[in-house]
């Protein structure tokens, strides 16, 4: 029985064409289980940055695509965003908003779970934006997610975030407290956002939580029909529970080979023993106080 888990964590730049995005993304989760990745985490608006409402009518198919290519492999694949029209009891979403969902495919294709973003994007930018408000266009959602990966018979519990989610400490805390060992954070950071408090938003939920933070991401300039590009950080990295980066794309745009495939792989391993014996170290939970 291995107490391993192999993590890819994948960095692209998705435009507004939902089939050349869906391309990318079964061509990188081909890859990374062809270099043993077991669970694969794919960015916030994989399948498109911008156009929400028409990705969002698409949702329950984009769902069983990323599904099948789950099942075509054999692996956990978190879709790391797609907008959706109902809540997860089915209830359409008032007042023509939607909820940003990420979802967990299990290897036989089925939805694992879904986490409905919490936090949203709420903040003053100096670049060509200006301004972000995400909950003129969606709706947070109510209940945090924590969901068993079982690999080789050995459970890896994980607590699912989305972007912005990253600067709310007593999230990650709220996921460990729950059994969390590993924590999701499919993004798609501003660039000067990114540029700023990216890496140190995920060591430090990394330390906050002793989980091990997959920090999967988009980056480069994505161009909108309408209104200017907007320009994301990249930087896909994935840190381990002690705060070290195991393995990052030290770029925002997709370079060399990279770019020929239109994404590219951040990899690690979590080692759910030594994991747990640096918790034994250091019984941060044991000492917590305030929550």
């Amino acid at each position: 029985m291995s107490h391993q888990l192999t993590v890819a964590a994948v960095q692209m730049n998705s435009q507004q064409n939902v089939d050349a995005n869906m391309a990318t993304i079964k061509s990188a989760i081909s890859a990374a289980k062809e270099q043993g990745a077991q669970l694969v985490v794919l960015p916030e608006n994989c399948c498109s940055m911008g156009e929400q409402r028409a990705t969002a009518e698409r949702f329950d198919e984009l769902s069983a695509m990323i599904g099948d290519a789950a099942r075509t492999h054999d692996l956990y694949v978190l879709a790391g965003s797609l907008p959706c029209l109902y809540r997860p009891d089915g209830v359409i979403v008032p007042d023509g908003r939607m909820r940003q969902v990420s979802q967990l495919f299990a290897p036989d294709g089925t939805q694992a779970a879904r986490y409905d973003k919490i936090h949203l994007f709420t903040a003053t930018v100096a670049d060509k934006q200006g301004s972000y408000n995400e909950a003129a266009t969606f709706e947070p959602g109510t209940q945090t997610v924590v969901t068993p990966i079982d690999v080789d018979n050995t459970v890896f519990n994980l607590g699912m975030m989305v972007c912005f989610d990253l600067r709310f400490p007593a999230l990650a805390q709220r996921l460990r407290q729950a059994g969390a060992e590993l924590l999701s954070a499919p993004s798609a950071f501003t660039y000067l956002t990114g540029q700023a408090n990216w890496s140190l938003l995920l060591q430090a939920r990394a330390l906050d939580s002793q989980c091990m933070v997959i920090g999967a991401a988009q980056g480069g300039e994505h161009h909108y029909k309408t209104g200017s590009p907007r320009q994301t950080w990249g930087h896909a990295a994935i840190t381990q529970f002690n705060g070290s980066v195991a393995d990052s794309y030290e770029h925002s745009n997709l370079e060399g080979e990279a770019l020929d495939k239109s994404y590219t792989l951040v990899m690690a391993t979590l080692d759910k023993n030594a994991q747990e014996q640096g918790r034994q170290h250091m019984p941060i939970f044991n000492c917590h106080r305030l929550a």
